[in-house]
């Protein structure tokens, strides 16, 4: 578990599946920038659900869920890339949850978790070139960009620009 002033990162249960359908797994615009695809429907959700619980036991990779309210609204993880280097593997939160520096709130929580857990001594954040905030993000927490990738999207087939972005911790 992590947790940061307005925000627990912990892994998922079952009844979650609600919370993450209504919340995320809807909503367009929070897989705008992500390699998954909108649930349409609470069946689907609850698959869903169950194959997260599953990743996540062998995946550092948790569910995002406001103190205030206690809802999962998003989720996001680490891995390793290669000793003291680990990567974010995404983040993302609900469309009602963005603009109120949770996202800040979730690099610096994962980068306290890698430096003082996994005994990190470099942190990798990365971004699709159209996500703004994301990168203005990237760069007022102090990430330096140091590789972009043209990667071609998996539902599209439209070619995007990738930036990598590092940081000591």
């Amino acid at each position: 578990m992590i947790e940061t002033k307005d925000l627990v990162l912990d892994k998922a249960k079952f009844s979650d599946w609600e919370d993450m359908y209504k919340n995320v797994w809807s909503h367009p615009e929070s897989a705008r920038y992500m390699s998954w695809k909108v649930i349409k429907n609470e069946e689907d959700a609850k698959v869903r659900i169950l194959k997260t619980i599953e990743t996540q036991k062998t995946h550092d990779t948790y569910l995002v869920y406001e103190k205030a309210s206690g809802q999962a609204i998003g989720f996001a993880g680490v891995f390793q890339m290669e000793p003291s280097v680990y990567g974010e593997t995404g983040i993302c939160l609900g469309p009602d949850y963005t603009g109120k520096g949770y996202g800040k709130q979730i690099v610096e929580g994962l980068m306290d978790y890698c430096r003082e857990k996994l005994h990190a001594k470099t942190f990798v954040y990365a971004s699709r070139s159209e996500n703004q905030a994301s990168i203005r993000l990237a760069l007022r927490l102090g990430f330096t960009q140091t590789a972009a990738q043209e990667l071609i999207d998996g539902d599209t087939g439209k070619t995007y620009l990738k930036y990598i972005y590092q940081r000591t911790l």
